[in-house]
């Protein structure tokens, strides 16, 4: 940072926060109990999805899920825990309702999957320890913290549970998660599921439901696809994401906003490397705004992946990103881009453009 950026900072009372200060340790309890909608997704509901006119899939999909969740009322499912000891013993398994026990939300980045998967968690009819919400790297961060039969026993008496952005580029993480909802759903769990897409060689901005069907194998008969089409709708009507601000005005809009973090780019990414995916949520905690310099291009695909998984927790949270140095399209490069792992460049490009887009009101006009 530059010494006229410290100089103007430091003419202020309070320093911000620093992420590369905080090394958080997260006990396996409030992994599970953290399995619920994020912030950003807390009130929204089926009737607070403003589906394009211009895309009547995604009207359908309002009343699939809607039925779907009606469907999913009655008792409880067994071995949740939560009951007393003989109720556990004589409670009966809730009747398997008629038709597949899981919907997999099939569409592009940005068509308001996530808002849906959290609306059908509000909407079931049970109590909120009962139903489990979670992005496919924290189910399996919570299998690593619990081990696989803990797990099982954990969620098993669940009524649902709902993965968001479902990962089909690590074949042993699919394997793994396709194991666990193989005994959930042998436990009467229903199942949700999204999957994260890009505009590939079919020009839709989709992954087609058939390859996430084989990937679960003998999963996929319990699963309903339900394709949702459209434009990603963070930028559906709205200006493009501001350009990065300099150095001085990302480092005066820091000490100028209390709870803001303010760190260097570089050194930021340097930091992931020391602290576990599972606990970026809990490195953002109390977190106003973070605020960086000199954004770069990530050196390398590890360095990008943590990224992404940070970039996820920041948009969960509704956490305004601002920064200078480069915009957040040429994080990645072309490379990338093209690879494997590209639907989760394209994510985190999307959704740190939103937060970027929500961080401009930061800088004193």
């Amino acid at each position: 940072m530059s010494t006229r950026a410290l100089t103007e900072a430091a003419s202020t009372e309070a320093a911000p926060l620093s992420l590369c200060s905080r090394e958080p340790h997260v006990p396996a309890d409030r992994l599970v109990a953290e399995m619920v909608p994020p912030p950003r997704f807390d009130s929204v509901r089926f009737d607070t999805y403003l589906p394009d006119p211009n895309q009547p899939s995604q009207t359908d999909a309002v009343k699939v899920l809607s039925s779907f969740a009606e469907g999913l009322g009655g008792a409880h499912a067994t071995g949740s825990g939560k009951r007393p000891v003989l109720g556990r013993w004589f409670a009966k398994k809730p009747a398997t309702p008629a038709g597949p026990r899981g919907v997999y939300l099939d569409g592009g980045y940005g068509v308001g999957k996530t808002h849906l998967l959290a609306s059908l968690w509000h909407a079931t009819p049970a109590e909120p320890a009962l139903k489990a919400f979670g992005t496919f790297v924290e189910l399996t961060n919570l299998v690593g913290a619990l081990g696989f039969q803990q797990t099982v026993k954990t969620l098993s008496g669940h009524r649902l549970l709902c993965i968001d952005e479902f990962e089909l580029d690590d074949p042993g993480d699919t394997v793994l998660v396709s194991s666990l909802l193989s005994r959930l759903v042998e436990e009467g769990v229903a199942l949700a599921a999204t999957s994260n897409t890009l505009p590939g060689k079919l020009g839709e901005g989709r992954f087609a439901a058939a390859d996430f069907l084989r990937e679960i194998q003998g999963l996929s008969a319990h699963f309903r696809p339900l394709r949702i089409d459209g434009e990603d709708y963070r930028h559906r009507g709205l200006p493009e994401a501001p350009a990065p601000f300099s150095d001085e005005q990302v480092a005066k809009a820091a000490y100028a906003t209390p709870g803001a973090s303010l760190d260097d780019f570089p050194h930021l990414l340097d930091h992931l490397a020391k602290v576990h995916p599972s606990r970026y949520g809990a490195l953002t905690d109390g977190l106003s705004a973070v605020c960086l310099t000199d954004v770069s291009p990530v050196p390398d695909q590890s360095t990008a992946l943590r990224l992404v998984v940070l970039a996820d927790r920041l948009y969960d949270r509704e956490i305004p990103v601002l920064a200078s140095g480069l915009p957040f399209d040429r994080l990645f490069s072309e490379e990338m881009l093209k690879g494997g792992y590209r639907k989760k460049y394209f994510r985190a490009i999307s959704r740190l453009t939103a937060l970027a887009r929500d961080a401009k009101g930061l800088v004193g006009q």
